[in-house]
């Protein structure tokens, strides 16, 4: 019944009040405005050029996604309880009581950000005939409806355009950061160079889409196919093997597991090294060790290409939002060369110089990581044998100096016995190893971090469900 009506013609026109939906985001009070002038429509099907309330974002949706706002209002109303839900709301109630639905002024103001929309892909999602699921205040995702890029949490919930900000800091790093102004005043202009992506997992993915709309042109490859058919419907382009990718591409970044399979992608059959050339370029954001890396740069220059390693730090939500952090090391030219893309994917990317030096921050960031995430599953587990409240505990935590995003998020997997994949166990259990050779190779000794992995080692002996790094708790319990 709700497909049927779904499928009636909805008549629509400028200054109309609806609601767009955009993907698997809930749909969001909006009106229907002029576009800048020349700001042309998107080929293919109908769509209106619309402004969200509550957000300033504005997008052209497609009429199949658009519904009116006051004959739908209830239903939306019932289905998202979220506070800026409830404030988008709010404010389009405030905009009918003020009378200035006919005396507004309906055309948008020309702006980069309202440019690098257009070459974004809004294409290939449908209005879902059932109702969407509720989404909650607590929900990383429905605030990045449009572009899946905003500002940390305290700052108003815009579209961020992220401005190119470059720091010199003492260590001679440099730093490719997002700018923490509105989102209306920045710009991202995307490279015209063509960009392959190799790996499409729990990070990788959430790069891609938001490539994908920030207007970047994105040919994609994973071992396993299927993963790519949702991007190829956002406009990625599909490529058979890792050398095609890399022989059409200009500059090719690839995100796997681990050191062995980061090593096969290279070197393996139809693997990356066959389609490098003079000049093409190959950036690896896979965590590995500095030995790896070394040597996939040594294979990569050897043929003429130019080689940047960039680890990134982070998990899925950081992915999905365009938040992480990357840490690039090699050629200084081609971390350039990724800036549009960096800025993409990253809130700030740091330059740390000569190949190998990424790779051994990256394994120092997580091997603290790791340890932390280790000592709050012991935290929680001795106070449940003590007879103490786990959620007071935490409580207690989320007040005092230690208080982090981190912290209550795991804490709350724990606490909910929740530990779907933000950032596998077996893959935080790897970079300890790592980092563990790491301080062995220059004589520096890592009792916490030896002591952690042992933890981890159990937990991943118990963890048939390829779970979360939050799932260590697990290792205290049996």
């Amino acid at each position: 019944m709700a497909a049927a009506a779904a499928a009636v013609p909805v008549n629509l026109r400028l200054g109309d009040l609806v609601w767009g939906k955009l993907g698997r985001y809930p749909p969001w009070p909006g009106k229907i405005v002029n576009p800048p002038k020349d700001l042309k429509k998107p080929r293919g099907k109908k769509c209106f050029f619309v402004k969200f309330f509550g957000t300033e974002d504005h997008a052209w949706i497609k009429v199949e996604q658009l519904k009116p706002y006051h004959a739908h209002k209830e239903e939306m109303i019932k289905i998202n309880k979220g506070k800026r839900f409830q404030q988008a709301v709010d404010a389009v109630e405030e905009f009918l009581k003020k009378g200035k639905g006919k005396d507004q002024d309906l055309t948008i103001p020309e702006s980069s950000t309202v440019k690098r929309m257009m070459t974004g892909t809004m294409a290939g999602f449908k209005w879902p005939p059932s109702v969407s699921e509720p989404v909650k205040d607590g929900d990383p995702h429905f605030h990045h409806f449009l572009l899946s890029q905003t500002e940390k949490p305290a700052v108003c919930y815009q579209a961020i355009t992220k401005k190119l900000k470059v720091c010199e800091e003492e260590t001679g790093s440099t730093s490719i950061q997002a700018a923490d102004s509105t989102a209306i005043n920045g710009s991202i202009t995307p490279t015209d160079k063509k960009i392959g992506f190799l790996g499409l997992g729990l990070m990788g993915s959430g790069i891609v889409s938001n490539l994908l709309k920030m207007g970047h042109t994105v040919t994609v490859w994973n071992r396993t196919a299927e993963k790519c058919d949702l991007f190829i419907q956002e406009g990625a382009r599909l490529g058979r093997t890792p050398a095609e990718v890399v022989s059409t591409c200009d500059i090719t970044f690839a995100c796997v597991s681990d050191p062995k399979a980061a090593k096969d992608l290279v070197l393996g059959p139809s693997g990356v090294l066959q389609g490098i050339r003079p000049g093409k370029c190959y950036v690896d954001m896979s965590t590995v060790d500095a030995d790896t890396v070394t040597e996939l740069a040594q294979v990569i220059v050897s043929r003429g290409g130019r080689f940047l390693e960039a680890p990134v730090s982070g998990n899925q939500q950081l992915s999905n939002d365009g938040m992480l952090v990357i840490l690039a090391a090699g050629d200084r030219g081609l971390y350039e060369d990724c800036s549009s893309c960096f800025q993409a994917m990253g809130k700030t990317s740091f330059f740390l110089g000569e190949v190998g030096n990424a790779a051994k921050m990256m394994l120092i960031v997580n091997m603290v990581q790791g340890s932390f995430m280790a000592t709050i599953a012991e935290g929680l587990t001795l106070a449940q044998v003590t007879g103490q409240s786990q959620q007071t505990l935490l409580d207690i935590l989320n007040q005092g100096q230690l208080a982090s995003i981190f912290l209550d998020q795991k804490c709350q997997n724990i606490l909910q016995g929740n530990f779907k994949p933000d950032f596998y166990l077996k893959y935080i259990q790897k970079d300890l190893r790592l980092a563990i050779a790491l301080g062995d190779s220059v004589n520096h000794p890592t009792p916490m971090a030896a002591a952690a992995n042992e933890v981890y080692k159990r937990a991943k002996a118990l963890d048939q469900s390829d779970n979360d790094m939050s799932a260590v708790y697990r290792a205290y319990i049996h």
